[in-house]
């Protein structure tokens, strides 16, 4: 990353700042989502990065044992944070503890964007088991919820 200036060059996207996949497709489930790493710093030891959804995406049904700390910029939805769920929108902040279950979904009419810190060297994600999907599922509302 150069400089410290990184203007945005269109909606949502920013000068330098390549639009990556996700996730390699087949690792993870997930639907039409893009990430941009913004900034990484060593001194700081995080990264914050955007990911967007489109209508009707999500993200993978997964857990870490990080922290993230997200803040939606534009667009609806609903997140999975442990066993809650809740609709969020612009600048609504999402924190996700550690080792904590969560999903995000756009809803089917509108994108989600958001952007979202970590540790800048973090574990990879944990994908549910068959227990731990069981588990989950437990809640009739989480069960609707989810996307695999």
């Amino acid at each position: 990353m150069t400089g410290p200036f990184r203007r945005q060059t269109d909606r949502m996207r920013w000068q330098d700042v390549d639009l990556l996949a996700y996730k390699q497709q087949g690792t993870a489930p997930f639907r039409d989502v893009t990430r941009q790493v913004l900034f990484e710093s060593p001194a700081l030891g995080c990264q914050l990065r955007y990911f967007e959804m489109a209508p009707g995406g999500h993200t993978t049904l997964e857990r870490h044992e990080h922290v993230h700390a997200v803040v939606v910029q534009h667009g609806r939805g609903r997140c999975l944070v442990g066993t809650r769920i809740e609709r969020v929108a612009p600048f609504d902040l999402v924190e996700i503890a550690p080792l904590t279950w969560h999903q995000f979904r756009a809803d089917d009419d509108a994108p989600l964007g958001f952007l979202c810190m970590v540790n800048a060297t973090r574990d990879r994600p944990q994908l549910p088991d068959a227990e731990a999907l069981a588990a989950l599922r437990r809640d009739p509302a989480v069960a609707a919820f989810i996307r695999l």
